[in-house]
């Protein structure tokens, strides 16, 4: 029997500075996508959901990430940073206004997530490399994009079946899945963010689900980037075992 043991904060990829043009960042993001891996399958132990609220009143943003336990999705860590937003507001672009602040939270982190879910997308993103994919490269593990709205191509209406799902496509390319995870419930947007495969990513969105429409790890981080999660006691020395 092994323990998964807590570390003194997870270690992040430097891959370029976040004070950049938009001109620069687009290339950054052109040469980055080559990096992309778009296979792999993870058996997580610890599950990372990651989000961000954005005060525009402010001009700063809450990044938050909550660390759940698998298969138990209960909360082992939560970790929340705010500061000034540096980037504008530009489509296709979000990661330079939001990747900043997930990955000062994930370094406050003391244990090591096995898969991080992120309320964005992966490949399913005109130059393939959304903030899933982004974040997946500079924390060098697994990662899924599943969010709320489609950026990029075209597909047809899943059935209504939780558990149905269709491919979302562009230029002939799947990029992700449109996947139902409740019945009648509208659907969401899932694709590959780094080093897991598509089938693998729709199978544990769906396993983390816990009867919401968004995974359990996102749902709570959304919350807790908001301010509104309620966390009376996790304990910093837990250690969860296999």
């Amino acid at each position: 029997m092994g323990l998964y043991v807590y570390n003194q904060g997870m270690e992040i990829l430097r891959h370029h500075n976040w004070q950049v043009t938009t001109t620069e960042a687009i290339a950054i993001q052109t040469e980055l996508a080559e990096q992309v891996s778009r296979t792999g399958d993870v058996h997580p132990r610890l599950i990372a959901g990651v989000d961000v609220s954005v005060n525009r009143w402010a001009k700063t943003g809450t990044g938050a990430v909550v660390v759940l336990s698998y298969p138990e999705l209960e909360i082992v860590a939560v970790e929340v940073v705010t500061d000034r937003i540096g980037f504008p507001y530009v489509p296709g672009l979000l990661s330079f206004r939001e990747a900043p602040l997930i990955l000062a939270a994930s370094e406050k982190l003391t244990v090591t997530p096995d898969l991080f879910i992120v309320d964005g997308q992966g490949l399913a993103h005109p130059r393939r490399i959304g903030l899933a994919s982004h974040l997946g490269l500079f924390l060098d593990t697994p990662t899924i994009g599943c969010a709320k709205s489609r950026l990029s191509g075209i597909h047809v209406v899943p059935d209504d079946q939780a558990g149905s799902f269709t491919e979302l496509t562009d230029k002939d390319e799947i990029i992700g899945a449109v996947l139902r995870t409740r019945t009648r419930i509208k659907p969401v947007y899932v694709s590959i963010g780094h080093r897991i495969s598509l089938q693998s990513a729709i199978n544990w969105v769906l396993a983390c689900c816990g009867g919401y429409r968004l995974p359990e790890p996102t749902r709570l981080a959304h919350q807790a980037a908001g301010g509104n999660l309620k966390v009376e006691s996790v304990t910093p020395d837990l250690q969860i075992l296999k």
